[in-house]
């Protein structure tokens, strides 16, 4: 058993799905995925959209960090999402991690722990 807030744990998974599928190309492909793996269970959200540079990788869960600046506010996009995304997360004691590869996408790994019940 997972001891988490389902409602925070909608809007992780709400914010990667919804960057996911923002990024992708029409025709885009984006998949979702929940196992248990070491102790944990592991949500998985990846596409196959343009990649991140690994000169952004580091900065990526800043908050206000965009990747392309073209994409600020008045676009709807406020550079919070994946910070929000971490905060949670750290929250129920897991993590968040993402690799991605410029022209090949991106997937974002969440690790939250099991407690026994």
């Amino acid at each position: 058993t997972c001891v988490a807030d389902p409602n925070a744990l909608s809007i992780v998974v709400g914010n990667l799905l919804s960057n996911a599928i923002s990024h992708q190309p029409d025709g885009g492909e984006v998949s979702v995925s929940v196992s248990t793996k070491d102790q944990n269970v592991l949500i998985e959200v990846s596409d196959k959209g343009p990649g991140i540079s690994a000169e952004h990788l580091p900065r990526l869960f800043d908050r206000f960090y965009r990747v392309d600046p073209a994409r600020g506010p008045s676009s709807g996009h406020s550079g919070l999402g994946l910070a929000i995304v971490q905060a949670i997360v750290e929250n129920h004691h897991g993590t968040v991690e993402v690799e991605s590869t410029p022209g090949k996408g991106s997937s974002f790994r969440v690790m939250l722990p099991v407690v026994p019940v």
